[in-house]
């Protein structure tokens, strides 16, 4: 607690570097697709309904990484500051454990956040509606949970020289490919790519929240996706624990 309180006062004075990092990107896409494109008449007014839960998907899964694996990597190799963690009075798990409530909790501020913000972006013509708010917290929770082990499992598994190695071959593809910016039905033109793209925890976090936020258009069933989330969460949550007490002892 005493740590995580530690991660909250330094999250609460790099607010505003936190608010830019997080949330620029995502509603620039936001604009341009939903505004310009719109706008222009190149996409129809209903895309914009569509855009939404992908885009807060993306700024869920990119905050809860970024903040649990860009410290991590700086601790470990650049400023040292995970011996002093190492010393604490309890397991190294509950040391990467911290890590990766700390990651989820800013996961979920990014993406409740982002819906308001999104909204006044596209507005008007934007129709969503949380039709089961339990399933909805289900979703954010497991979502935010992924994003942070993830996280970790990254930030203790790459390098300092390899940091844009992670967003260039791991990041962007992952975003591309997540069924972001279209639902996982387009792509049944290409069935190969169909199914490859099951592999990538961001198609069921951007397929879930649309099915709870825009459920008029096609999505993965429910059931499938709250299991394939807590499945991609606790294959990460394993990994990356097992990666940060190797490279804590090491």
């Amino acid at each position: 607690m005493a740590m995580l309180a530690r991660d909250a006062h330094v999250a609460r004075r790099n607010a505003i570097q936190l608010f830019l990092q997080t949330f620029l990107q995502p509603l620039l896409f936001v604009f341009i697709f939903g505004r310009v494109m719109v706008g222009s008449g190149y996409l129809p007014p209903a895309y914009k309904s569509l855009l939404l839960p992908g885009i807060i998907a993306i700024s869920m899964v990119f905050t809860g990484i970024w903040a649990v694996a860009m410290p991590l990597i700086a601790e470990f190799q650049w400023t040292r500051e995970i011996e002093d963690r190492l010393l604490a009075p309890i397991d190294i798990t509950w040391i990467a454990i911290e890590k990766v409530i700390a990651g989820m909790l800013q996961a979920l501020v990014a993406g409740l956040i982002v819906i308001p913000l999104a909204w006044l972006v596209l507005r008007p013509g934007v129709e969503i509606s949380i039709g089961t708010p339990f399933t909805f917290i289900l979703i954010i929770v497991l979502v935010a949970t992924f994003s942070a082990c993830g996280g970790l499992a990254l930030g203790c598994s790459i390098n300092q020289q390899h940091i844009g190695l992670m967003f260039g071959m791991v990041i962007t593809p992952m975003i591309f490919f997540g069924c972001t910016y279209y639902p996982w039905s387009a792509l049944d033109k290409f069935p190969i790519l169909q199914k490859a793209v099951l592999i990538n925890p961001l198609v069921y976090a951007s397929e879930g929240l649309r099915a709870m936020l825009v459920p008029k258009f096609p999505h993965l069933s429910t059931i499938a996706v709250l299991l394939a989330l807590l499945f991609f969460d606790v294959l990460l949550l394993v990994v990356g624990l097992r990666q940060f007490e190797k490279k804590a002892i090491s």
